[in-house]
């Protein structure tokens, strides 16, 4: 389905689409005149619409499109991520909250300057500044994968109207437009996946319980296995259990504890109790939204299954990718490109073509209208996640470098200015991380393992000054160091051959993390105590 095949009815629900959003970013422009307009609302907002925005945080194209491949290629072992949410918002409410409330700043990583040193903040701002680049790059290189398929347009293009567009409305409505454009398009993006299922369901040659039998017997309901290893595990070099829970509880922790996009709406919040609100409404609405979206990959096996002509469409699609990727000197559409696609597409598993799946099936399966619903979905799956990581990086940048370092005694109408170049700034550099990932093979895989990099030392550095008392700056220096040193072997070791073999990581990627944010911790709190008591 090409978008000029589109009907009129999709072309206008795409039309309204964009147009509310550009027309939010307007609407919020007068309020956002103000630093703290722009960054925290003026700390306006109730608690309702702040939850719906942390739920449509959590919501992105890597969920749309990254969660249903997953599923398809494999089982539902990555929705034990999602498990581990109430424990981290718990912890969060109890603790992260009213830390931030009533004794922080603006920025996450203030405190850490006051409790360890100038290094501890810098530390922390790089980074979450790598993080949030490299979030803005996998969601809209999804978002681009999934419209490829609906509309045949290109994917660098594709990624670069999206960056253009939601840069656009970010600048210019500032968090209070990303909020409330948030809320709005969770909202957009939920009815699409009931549709969906919906649909797959109704459209099953047996009816709906043949897809969930199909999905039973290939194992896609397994939450993966529950041994005690540490290391991937067959048949998909999968976590276990217990690691994808502990991962989640790391990474949620992150999240919620020290991650700049969720302490802006803290503080936007208009109250510490509608704050603590906002992360339990996120967070349980996330959970069953998540399981639809695994569920969904699941039942598209079994619907593709039932249907081996839609398959092989979609194996020869993918096929088609690789050898333009690869053989780049084969024409597009001649009989050799078509014979080498078809040679690569008869020994494909599910998880070399899961990401195709979902989009395969909205540009061949949805009714007229439904279809611009869709496409509208898909793109606020990624318009609710890089509004947010484009708005608090630009706070970040502001807070922690241009009025700490550059310009402490910056006005109101100067801070603000570098606020907005800020803004189209980040948006620039996240197309570019998008356009770098074109030809990863699993967009949530991508995403783990570049946040896992990045954010794994960050949790360790906070909860080691949050926590203890006796750690000390020097202490904190050792733990970070070693931390760093631990999540870069971790990471790059497994590329380890010949005489360097021996010393490659037997853990599991998802392992980075939490061994990053362990080592930081223990070694920062054992270094601190061995060489003194700090000084809180």
């Amino acid at each position: 389905m090409m978008l000029a095949a589109l009907r009129t009815a999709d072309v206008v629900v795409l039309f309204v689409y964009f147009a509310l959003l550009i027309g939010a970013g307007f609407y919020f422009r007068k309020r956002s005149g103000t630093v703290d307009g722009f960054t925290v609302a003026n700390r306006s907002l109730p608690g309702w619409v702040v939850g719906l925005s942390v739920f449509g945080t959590y919501l992105s194209s890597n969920t749309f499109i990254g969660v249903p491949g997953k599923a398809y290629g494999m089982n539902w072992n990555g929705f034990v991520f999602s498990l581990s949410l109430p424990i981290a918002a718990f912890i969060s409410v109890k603790w992260f909250v009213p830390f931030y409330r009533r004794h922080a700043g603006l920025s996450a990583y203030e405190h850490l300057e006051t409790r360890f040193g100038a290094w501890a903040r810098v530390y922390a701002v790089v980074c979450y500044l790598l993080t949030q680049v490299s979030r803005v790059g996998t969601i809209m290189f999804g978002v681009s994968v999934g419209l490829h398929a609906l509309t045949g347009w290109d994917i660098a293009a594709i990624i670069l109207v999206s960056g253009f567009a939601v840069t656009l409305y970010t600048l210019l409505g500032g968090i209070e437009a990303v909020i409330w454009t948030d809320a709005i398009q969770s909202v957009i993006l939920t009815l699409g996946a009931v549709v969906v299922v919906v649909l797959i369901l109704t459209g099953m040659p047996e009816g709906p319980g043949q897809a969930l039998r199909l999905a039973n017997d290939a194992g896609k309901f397994s939450l993966g296995d529950f041994g005690a290893s540490l290391a991937p595990v067959a048949p998909y070099a999968q976590s276990t259990f217990w690691v994808m829970l502990a991962y989640g509880v790391v990474m949620n922790l992150t999240n919620f504890g020290i991650d700049q996009n969720f302490v802006q709406r803290y503080h936007a919040a208009d109250s510490e109790k509608a704050a603590g609100r906002s992360v339990w409404m996120g967070s349980l609405l996330y959970m069953p939204v998540a399981l639809m979206f695994f569920f969904i990959g699941a039942i598209l096996f079994s619907y593709y299954e039932a249907n081996p002509e839609l398959l092989q469409e979609v194996k020869l699609a993918k096929a088609a990718e690789r050898v333009g990727e690869t053989r780049p000197g084969l024409a597009n559409g001649s009989p050799e490109a078509f014979a080498e696609a078809k040679r690569l597409a008869s020994g494909m598993q599910p998880v070399d073509y899961g990401d195709k799946v979902l989009p395969h099936f909205i540009a061949n399966k949805i009714p007229v209208g439904l279809a611009g619903l869709l496409i509208a979905a898909l793109f606020a799956a990624a318009m609710s996640s890089i509004d947010t990581s484009l708005n608090s990086s630009s706070t970040i940048a502001l807070q922690d470098f241009y009025r700490r370092w550059a310009r402490p005694d910056a006005d109101e109408a100067q801070s603000l200015r570098f606020l907005r170049v800020m803004t189209v700034t980040w948006g620039i550099i996240g197309t570019g991380v998008a356009l770098a990932m074109m030809g990863v093979q699993s967009i949530l895989d991508a995403w783990w393992k570049l946040s896992g990099v990045f954010a794994g030392g960050m949790l360790g550095l906070f909860l080691l000054g949050f926590i203890s008392r006796r750690a000390n700056n020097a202490g904190a220096v050792i733990g970070a160091v070693v931390g760093l040193l631990v999540i870069l072997w971790l990471t790059f070791s497994p590329g380890f051959t010949g005489d360097l073999e021996w010393l490659r990581s037997p853990f599991h990627a998802h392992m980075t993390a939490i061994i990053g944010t362990l080592s930081i911790f223990l070694i920062g709190l054992g270094a601190s105590r061995v060489m003194g008591r700090g000084n809180g």
